[in-house]
């Protein structure tokens, strides 16, 4: 194995620089991972805090197993017939709505929502998206275009797109001491209609992380969902959840998170993604008949070599499996209550700390350097991850000031990790207020 040096090296020299690594001054070089912690070439045991994909735990034994033993079967796109792909899809079927009931199986979060693009455009015949501001879609040309959190930094806004404010009651434009926030952000989405139906343009779809991950960790209030829905169904338009960060149980009280907004809503498209494969890469859109048939209608075929294939259906199953299996659901509400708890403790004691917020395992903490202004602490942040990760605990922020720490690490973390990390956290957190306070004032002679 080559010495950490000669891997950075070689990773400067051949791979493309805007690849950007963790902790770039320092970076860890991980040869192995089990369950919540990852592994450095010296056998140093890391904490994993943020890895989403490995959803059910690093190299989960029945899941490495189950893609062992199909690919030692058959591997093979999906125009022929297989059971793995439609019990995959039935399983898929029972943790949805009734009404999606029809699956596009295909690689990657973006391969997701760039079909759920499709699928609305087609279906509505129009063409134009609202998205909410700093949203991320996907790294695909005509998902840069609809993901604020990209485009600000690129070519810019193109006209058939339309950005609504983040629901966000602690920073955003309508706070927790608004009197109906949730109206007033959908009023919002319904001026932003209004306004574009006056120049002639047509909604297809409105796009929603169901929890804005890089936006900072929000989540909107409920009921906020389903008034969307009608001023976009109202408009012609679809409405898209956004699962890839967030489905697969990690809220814990429900499988997915667009549920947390009550039984009465029922989004027309739903994309997932990241843990569906807990680190192998499949992804999947789920619709209704009539999109599926008007996207059928165009008689041009949809086809995904790898999409489906029985190896990758065979590593959702078991991913599924474990989490009925392990109770990965009531253990991730279980842990993240007493997460939240510790947290909210810190914030009494810790100024730096403006809000603390999150379901199940997905929860933000937001960093700021004024109680009034709510000024987000981007240094502070950028401070205490580097520190944590010296005491061998991988954390990371996001949020448009960088600022709010990100807790979403694979579900089997348990009570002692969170524990652990909170502890941490306060002794950095002590010691950096302590250092402030002995920062020099003059010189007294």
């Amino acid at each position: 194995m080559q010495a950490r040096p000669e891997t950075l090296a070689l990773r400067r020299q051949l791979i493309g620089s805007s690849c950007k690594l963790f902790f770039p001054e320092e970076p860890v070089k991980i040869v192995r991972a089990k369950g919540q912690y990852i592994y450095d070439e010296h056998g140093r045991e890391y904490l994993d805090c943020i890895n989403n994909v490995s959803h059910v735990g690093h190299c989960h034994p029945d899941v490495v197993k189950a893609a062992h033993e199909q690919n030692q079967l058959l591997n093979t796109n999906s125009r022929y017939l297989h059971d793995n792909l439609v019990d995959y899809a039935k399983r898929l079927s029972k943790t949805l709505p009734e009404k999606l009931c029809t699956f596009y199986f295909l690689n990657s979060g973006s391969e997701a929502n760039d079909l759920a693009l499709r699928l609305a455009r087609q279906y509505t015949k129009h063409k134009d998206v609202i998205v909410l501001d700093h949203a991320y879609h996907g790294h695909l040309t005509s998902l840069i275009d609809i993901s604020p959190y990209k485009f600000r930094n690129l070519e810019g806004q193109k006209e058939w797109v339309h950005v609504a404010p983040l629901p966000d009651t602690y920073r955003g434009m309508y706070r927790e001491d608004h009197k109906d926030s949730v109206l007033a952000y959908a009023n919002e989405v319904k001026k932003i209609i209004e306004q574009a139906q006056k120049k002639g343009r047509k909604i297809a779809a409105f796009f929603i992380e169901s929890l804005p991950s890089v936006g900072g960790q929000i989540i909107p209030p409920e009921g906020y969902f389903q008034m969307i829905a009608e001023h976009i169904h109202k408009a012609g338009g679809v409405f898209v959840a956004d699962e890839i960060q967030v489905g697969f149980g990690r809220v814990g009280k429900c499988f997915w998170a667009f549920q947390l907004q009550g039984e009465d809503f029922v989004p027309d498209i739903v994309t997932m993604g990241k843990p569906m494969g807990n680190g192998h890469p499949i992804a999947c859109v789920a619709t209704t008949k009539e999109i599926a048939e008007a996207f059928a209608d165009t008689g041009v075929e949809y086809f995904n070599t790898f999409g489906g294939n029985p190896v990758s259906c065979a590593i959702g199953l078991a991913v599924l499996d474990v989490i009925e299996k392990e109770h990965l659901q009531a253990h991730a509400t279980q842990v993240g209550n007493f997460l939240m708890e510790l947290l909210n403790q810190q914030k009494v004691k810790h100024p730096i700390i403006g809000d603390v917020r999150g379901v199940g395992l997905f929860i933000g903490v937001d960093l700021i350097k004024d109680q009034e202004k709510r000024t987000p602490a981007t240094k502070e942040a950028e401070y205490l991850i580097t520190r944590l990760k010296r005491e061998y605990i991988l954390l990371s922020t996001d949020g448009p000031g960088r600022n709010v720490l990100k807790f979403k690490p694979p579900l089997c973390f348990t009570m002692d990790n969170a524990k652990l990390v909170v502890d941490k956290m306060d002794e950095i957190l002590t010691d950096m207020e302590r250092e402030k306070t002995c920062e020099p004032v003059g010189n007294h002679h």
